[in-house]
């Protein structure tokens, strides 16, 4: 699948809607305290660099890279809705938040995913990233797997 990957609004409706599917998406997988999810309005925040992926010009995915002070970048809200699944659009998104990252002078991508998400485990180990320990504010949650990559 080739979609349009651009920067844009987390604030957009259309955008809501797929953010409304990731949220329930995560709640029928983990419980309320292994979900470690970032609302909207901080998505809106002038340090995070948030993109959206349009495909026959519906939105299909969104991911938002968090600019951190201590020198790394966090990938938060990775989600691909179910009929844009298993077409690679994952890879795209993700690769345009890495080259933006590389372009802003970030080094470094961490993530948090959940140990029940299977396919997201799959495309971050096969785009390099290797598991470390918990980071920032995480806490040692056995439902939760972390992610670091070189950039």
């Amino acid at each position: 699948m080739t979609a349009r990957i651009a920067l844009a609004s987390p604030l957009l409706p259309e955008v809501g809607a797929l953010i409304r599917a990731a949220d329930a998406y995560s709640a029928s997988l983990y419980p309320a305290e292994s979900n470690h999810l970032v609302d909207v309005e901080s998505l809106a925040l002038p340090n995070v660099i948030f993109c959206v992926a349009w495909s026959d010009e519906a939105v299909a995915g969104c991911g938002a890279a968090m600019l951190r002070l201590e020198g790394y970048a966090e990938i938060k809200r990775m989600f691909v809705c179910d009929a844009a699944r298993r077409q690679g659009l994952g890879w795209q998104i993700l690769t345009f938040l890495e080259d933006h990252l590389r372009r802003h002078g970030v080094g470094v991508a961490r993530l948090e995913t959940g140990v029940y998400s299977h396919a997201a485990i799959r495309l971050y180990e096969r785009m390099g990233y290797v598991r470390i320990g918990p980071f920032a504010d995480y806490w040692d949650d056995p439902l939760s797997v972390f992610y670091e990559k070189q950039l």
